[in-house]
């Protein structure tokens, strides 16, 4: 068995991951903790939420540094569903303690320091451990993921746009002379369990926000290779995110060349592509898939891609999971 401790383990995102690595036959989760100063500190999980009561009967346990300790000495693998300031400093105590980290934040998901003061608000204190980290695309970086024991898991938004942009790029077939253009639309489950007047459920309205600055923009840029345009928007529904996209193509593409870069998913179980019919988030909410369909323009070259996904899960922690059975050499 393979014992999993997971921090941040009262936010949505945290909570699933440990009902994940519950599930799963060969993991073990070995502890859950939160912040020494949190509220929810000595509370069952179950208390926070009813819904794995029987499932989940495990206590939230303070991160003293006693069971910091306890945690280098027992596990094998850290799951960090904390903010990026405190992933930081753990991913690197847990990784230089040698254990494999699972970072949900985005601490760790820029080789290049500087868009972390820039996006993130804070000098990152390890810029050697930024080379070290592994982006965890699970489709794309499976071979780095198995032998990095520093997984930066992506973002949401990064998530259903890269599966969505990444075969077209890798085959050389976007024009390089027009961004891909993204427009994508969260449920406010993104935003965190904390609610506030801009996540609270009858506050909010269909709006784009971080126009031009969203921080997830330049992620998706580096890791693709290229220049896009991304601009998110905030939805009134609880899970879920889909993203349209525009882009143009080279003039000699053709719909058969699509479907060939298409084909990098044929034995990708969690990506789903839709023959018939455009992905919905009601049909990816709760599960671990990704669901991508296209519509190709020949005569003006355009192609409009759209993905859906789950933001808590292939958007976080069933993507952190993915990562986590590739690295220790588990069936997907």
């Amino acid at each position: 068995m393979i014992n999993i401790a997971i921090i941040g383990a009262s936010g949505y995102t945290g909570a699933e991951m440990c009902l994940l690595v519950e599930r799963h036959p060969l993991l073990t989760v070995s502890g859950i903790y939160v912040s020494e100063g949190s509220e929810d500190k000595n509370k069952p999980l179950c208390e926070l939420y009813p819904q794995y009561s029987g499932v989940l009967n495990y206590q939230l346990q303070g991160l003293s540094s006693t069971a910091i300790t306890e945690i280098k000495q027992s596990c094998d693998g850290v799951v960090l569903a904390t903010s990026h300031e405190v992933s930081h400093q753990l991913a690197a105590d847990f990784y230089r303690a040698g254990l494999s980290v699972f970072d949900l934040s985005g601490a760790y998901r820029f080789s290049d320091p500087k868009y972390i003061s820039q996006f993130y608000g804070f000098e990152h204190q390890y810029p050697q451990l930024l080379t070290e980290a592994v982006y965890g695309l699970a489709e794309w970086n499976e071979a780095a993921i198995k032998q990095s024991k520093l997984i930066a898991v992506p973002g949401c938004y990064p998530t259903a746009s890269l599966l969505a942009l990444k075969p077209l790029q890798h085959n050389h077939l976007l024009d390089s002379n027009q961004w891909p253009v993204i427009n994508a639309v969260s449920g406010v489950t993104g935003a965190g369990r904390k609610a506030s007047m801009v996540n609270s459920f009858c506050e909010v309205s269909l709006t784009p926000y971080g126009v031009l600055g969203h921080r997830h923009q330049p992620e998706i840029s580096t890791q693709l290779g290229a220049p896009v345009i991304f601009t998110p928007h905030l939805g009134n529904f609880k899970r879920g995110i889909l993203a349209t996209i525009t882009v143009k193509l080279n003039p000699d593409v053709t719909e058969q060349m699509i479907n060939q870069a298409y084909g990098v998913y044929d034995n990708q179980p969690m990506v789903r592509m839709r023959k018939t019919g455009w992905p919905k988030i009601d049909q990816v909410a709760g599960t671990p898939f990704c669901d991508i369909a296209w519509q190709f323009d020949p005569i003006s070259h355009h192609l409009v891609v759209v993905a859906a996904i789950d933001n808590l899960l292939k958007g976080a922690a069933a993507q952190g999971l993915q990562c986590l059975l590739i690295h220790f050499g588990l069936k997907e």
